[in-house]
């Protein structure tokens, strides 16, 4: 497996001494450890996939190892949970953003890779259920109870970020749809010039049947 980006100790150490006060800030460590670990990574599902399940086995590893009296590890989780939604919106508005301006600058997003990125946009919440459930496994008995309800919660309502990536993967779509039907219009008109230009031409060529017709008509009365 690959190094993670961010740095996990001091993440782990925040969960491990966590009160129940602490979760707002458990969320923006989280995403702020998730936004790290992409960091200088290209944005496929498997880095995205590998970087979710990085951070989260940071936070299952502090929260085992959190003995502070009352606190509520499935809470402190589900804050963790939350935080990595927050920074998967991040990248989804990074993929929107990045083809959009190829869009305006007339990429076609038909061609195979720009294709594959909208595609994977709708997986992407399904990218993050899967990291989270290998986060789960590996968990230690008392964490891996507290991830069972937070997945359950989680698949029942969605995420933010998966709402946001099937929204773009559709809006990307529609893009293309318009593109085919302007690059058809387009298509049609050239054919219709085209068209417009032959039947000219054949005017004209038939004309200058006709005047060579006439002319050597005439001429052959003025031999008689």
């Amino acid at each position: 497996m690959s190094k993670p980006l961010f740095d996990a100790e001091s993440l782990i150490a925040q969960f491990q001494n966590a009160t129940a006060k602490q979760g707002e800030q458990l969320r923006a460590a989280t995403s702020q450890a998730l936004l790290a670990s992409l960091q200088g990574r290209e944005l496929t599902l498997k880095n995205i996939r590998a970087a979710l399940k990085q951070v989260a086995d940071a936070a299952s590893t502090g929260l085992a190892k959190n003995v502070t009296a009352g606190v509520d590890v499935e809470a402190l989780l589900d804050k963790a949970v939350s935080g990595l939604d927050d920074a998967m919106l991040k990248a989804v508005e990074a993929n929107r953003m990045a083809l959009s301006t190829l869009n305006a600058q007339g990429a076609d997003l038909r061609e195979k890779h720009l294709a594959k990125a909208i595609d994977d946009l709708e997986k992407m919440e399904d990218t993050m259920f899967d990291a989270m459930k290998k986060a789960a496994s590996g968990a230690a008995a008392p964490v891996a109870g507290a991830w069972g309800q937070v997945l359950e919660k989680m698949q029942a309502g969605g995420t933010l970020s998966g709402a946001q990536a099937a929204s773009t993967a559709e809006q990307m779509a529609e893009q293309m749809q318009a593109a085919v039907r302007s690059s058809r219009a387009a298509s049609l008109k050239a054919a219709q010039a085209l068209a417009e230009s032959y039947t000219a031409m054949v005017s004209g060529v038939l004309l200058g049947m006709s005047d060579a017709l006439q002319s050597g008509g005439a001429t052959k009365k003025t031999k008689k």
